[in-house]
């Protein structure tokens, strides 16, 4: 069986990136994984500090899409790490929605997100689903750490 998950509001929102699970970071608290996500791509500059601030991972997103902003020349390099970072902190710092993942076993892990082929699978199912595959390295790191 394959996992879907895409709004915060159904089974399995916590995997989404707007889940209401803050956690510390860097020395900053952050309130979603999508303001941690979003920041990265000005990080040193005031506007990563803003996106940390605003009210709604919706808004921290949309902020992070303003190429009106200075993207980091380094980006499509370090984003899989950045989110691998964000994820695997998220889970750890909440025990509920780490039991939560845990508890889907081996199941491959899909963002049913139509919109987007790198993060998730996009309309047709031929995305790259790396938000899903993060999930899953995520998930066997918790694993390996239970077990310690």
């Amino acid at each position: 069986m394959t996992i879907y998950f895409y709004s915060t509001r159904e089974k399995y929102g916590c995997f989404s990136n707007f889940s209401p699970h803050g956690f510390e970071l860097d020395g900053f608290y952050w309130p979603t994984s999508e303001h941690y996500f979003q920041a990265q791509k000005f990080v040193g500059t005031p506007h990563a500090d803003q996106i940390r601030q605003v009210k709604t991972p919706k808004d921290a997103a949309k902020m992070g899409r303003e190429r009106s902003r200075p993207l980091r020349p380094d980006w499509e390099q370090v984003k899989d790490d950045i989110m691998r970072k964000a994820v695997l902190r998220k889970f750890e710092t909440h025990a509920d929605i780490r039991e939560e993942l845990l508890s889907t076993g081996d199941e491959l892990i899909v963002e049913n997100a139509p919109g987007d082929y790198y993060w998730g699978c996009g309309a047709d199912g031929s995305g790259k689903n790396m938000l899903g595959q993060i999930l899953v390295e995520v998930r066997e790191i918790l694993r390996l750490s239970n077990q310690q």
